[in-house]
């Protein structure tokens, strides 16, 4: 299984349609949030997207709500929304979950989950997934410019709880692109400019 991964598009059309034109090469895009900024212009690159009839996993960043992102996804039939859900695409579980964990400084436009909320919506997913949290786990591939580790503790126990077959994240924008392993786990943090993942 080939996948697309990528996060923190913020409402850049042209990493949009730079997405758009790679999507043919694979078999599910999965998006690991922040399509808006603080909740405006989420249309803009799901517009874009949802002319990808591939199978597509999405969760939400802290720049959109769950709810914003599915309603915003109605017209993109292909693609599945997850917060603290599952699905399966071609025998392969995805798990996802959206939000920044922990909470940011940003403010009350943020749509933050404290580690408590995190580890229940976490629960539920199930070994040997696809992870796909907006929040990187604790100490991989989450370090600010600064070097600051910003990662959700519950991501990380989830990781070294139900050994996932990858965790793409995205939100902590200085490490986009960088890869990390928790054990035998691979985490990308994904970033705009996206990259082909391919699974056994």
């Amino acid at each position: 299984m080939k996948l697309l991964i990528f996060s923190d598009l913020h409402t850049s059309a042209d990493a949009a349609r730079s997405l758009l034109a790679r999507a043919s090469e694979v078999d599910v895009l999965v998006g690991a949030g922040d399509f808006a900024n603080q909740h405006r212009g989420l249309e803009i690159c799901l517009d874009i997207l949802r002319a990808c009839t591939r199978p597509a996993v999405i969760v939400p960043g802290n720049n959109e709500t769950p709810d914003a992102l599915r309603d915003a996804c109605r017209a993109w039939p292909s693609a599945r929304v997850l917060h603290g859900q599952r699905c399966e695409i071609m025998g392969r579980a995805f798990f996802g979950l959206g939000g920044a964990v922990p909470e940011t400084p940003f403010g009350p436009w943020s749509f933050d989950l404290s580690e408590e909320r995190a580890r229940t919506l976490l629960a539920p997913c199930p070994a040997g997934c696809v992870l796909v949290s907006h929040s990187p786990p604790k100490g991989a591939a989450d370090r600010t410019a600064e070097g600051l580790s910003m990662g959700s503790e519950a991501v990380r126990d989830t990781v070294e709880r139900v050994a996932p077959a990858l965790v793409v994240c995205g939100h902590v924008h200085a490490s986009a692109g960088r890869e990390a392993r928790i054990g035998a786990v691979t985490v990308i943090n994904a970033g705009p400019a996206g990259r082909i993942v391919s699974l056994p």
